[in-house]
């Protein structure tokens, strides 16, 4: 190894060590906290601790707060309009604190407004270099535009608000290599869902995992945030994709992006930012996206999922006595049997929104689909926006008229049924979603859910049953 090589360095060890206030001993480091981002779930928990322990904010134009989480995406909804009984209480602590404590503050109403994920990158909040940091674990979207980004709870984003730092543990570094070409029918989504089916839902503990190769280069970048927001579902707490000159021209002349000398400055940094030539990564994992397929998931966990001309597996075939029972869990829960081909499998739901696949490009891919074609009778089909300017350019485009001909009720923008907030509407359902997780439970009380695309999802909405969107005729 060479005196340059042996010196290379990875995007993450560039971010992390320019982030580095104090060292603290056993590979923990306290680090500088450039953007906090707090949504009225736990964000009001955070701003109420604070308050209530006498204590004010450090730097109070570098914390966003945003109402998202608990709002309802009902047309006409209200500024307290919520699915959940505490929701009116939070949203409106979190819009009293923002309003005191002078935060750049994203109200229901708000031009901007939308889920923290999609308006993070869309408003330029978030940058290459920076570290961000917010009360959900889906923070790590945003690595998609080159940021150290990540989730962290109520009590670690009061210490944020009090200190603008925060201690963190150095983890290994991974890199993820996906090369190829997508084929049609296939895009980012099924990249993600590829790869915790190959390692896992565990496979990322204890790492930061950098995104590349040929077909990562390829992705727009609101592909590569798609990529970057499921890193948590096989438990990476941080993931990106250094910035390129994509990432540059993707922020230019957003809203809180730097200006004019400022801006060329930070241009000129963040093109230092790219990971060197020969730089060390405890792991790497390689994915073949000339041979990738549609993916859908079967069971209750990401890592449950297969090419969607697959069936479902057996669980006597699992490596081993923890994975058949997690097999046999799934498939009891999902009410599926072994040998079923996934495609033809009824579903009651098509859901289109979430922080995962709800931004204009997702949208223009399902609309595609749906274009000519109608829900099939029975089919409850959603589609909800990630933020407030989607669906608004998404309307200027004529999107909406799509997918309100084809049969989708047309939502205003917020986390809406990715979770289950106090609103059962999917209650013992069988759902395809677009969103993030398959747990038990996850999009209402007894639901089973599907994850895919949202080409997987539109087609599926007109078929009625899990369906190819190669197939649409």
């Amino acid at each position: 190894m060479n005196a340059a090589t042996t010196h290379a360095r990875t995007f993450f060890d560039k971010v992390w060590d320019d982030h580095v206030i104090a060292k603290l001993g056993d590979d923990a480091d306290l680090l500088q906290i450039d953007r906090l981002v707090l949504h009225e779930l736990s964000g009001s928990q955070a701003v109420r601790a604070l308050a209530e322990a006498g204590h004010e904010p450090m730097s109070r134009r570098q914390v966003f707060t945003v109402i998202e989480h608990l709002l309802s995406t009902k047309p006409g909804r209200g500024p307290n309009d919520s699915p959940s009984k505490s929701g009116p209480i939070m949203i409106e602590t979190t819009r009293k604190a923002s309003r005191d404590w002078g935060f750049n503050f994203i109200d229901y109403d708000d031009p901007r407004q939308g889920i923290a994920h999609v308006v993070a990158p869309e408003q330029g909040i978030a940058f290459p270099g920076a570290t961000i940091v917010c009360c959900d674990s889906h923070t790590s979207t945003v690595g998609g535009i080159g940021a150290l980004a990540w989730g962290i709870g109520a009590s670690e984003a009061e210490h944020v608000l009090a200190t603008q730092a925060l201690a963190q543990s150095r983890p290994k570094k991974m890199r993820v290599i996906f090369d190829g070409t997508l084929r049609d029918g296939v895009y980012a989504k099924d990249m993600i869902l590829a790869l915790i089916g190959k390692i896992g839902a565990q496979g990322g503990i204890g790492y930061a995992t950098e995104y590349a190769g040929s077909a990562i280069r390829a992705l727009p970048i609101e592909g590569r945030l798609t990529v970057c927001n499921m890193s948590i579902e096989f438990s990476c707490k941080y993931g990106f994709v250094p910035p390129d000159e994509a990432t540059i021209e993707y922020l230019a002349g957003r809203e809180f992006s730097p200006k004019a000398a400022t801006w060329d400055a930070a241009v000129a940094y963040w093109r230092t930012l790219r990971t060197d030539e020969g730089a060390a990564f405890d792991r790497e994992v390689s994915i073949d996206c000339d041979r990738l397929q549609p993916q859908v998931t079967w069971g209750i966990s990401p890592q449950q999922v297969t090419e969607i001309d697959g069936r479902v597996p057996d669980p006597s075939d699992a490596a081993d006595s923890e994975a058949r029972e997690l097999a046999e869990k799934a498939l009891s829960y999902m009410r599926l049997s072994p040998g079923t081909a996934l495609t033809g499998i009824p579903v009651d739901v098509a859901y289109i929104g979430s922080c995962t696949n709800a931004r204009l490009s997702d949208l223009r891919i399902a609309a595609a689909v749906l274009k000519g074609h109608k829900v099939k009778p029975g089919i409850q089909a959603l589609c909800v926006p990630g933020s407030t300017p989607v669906k608004r350019a998404a309307e200027a485009e004529g999107l909406d008229r799509i997918f309100r001909d084809a049969g989708f009720e047309w939502h205003e923008s917020a986390c809406g049924f990715c979770g289950n907030i106090g609103d059962d509407r999917f209650a013992d359902l069988r759902v395809i979603s677009t969103t993030n997780r398959n747990f038990e439970g996850r999009q209402g009380p007894k639901t089973r859910t599907h994850l895919a695309s949202p080409a997987t999802v539109a087609a599926s909405a007109i078929a009625g049953c899990i369906a190819d969107p190669r197939r649409v005729a």
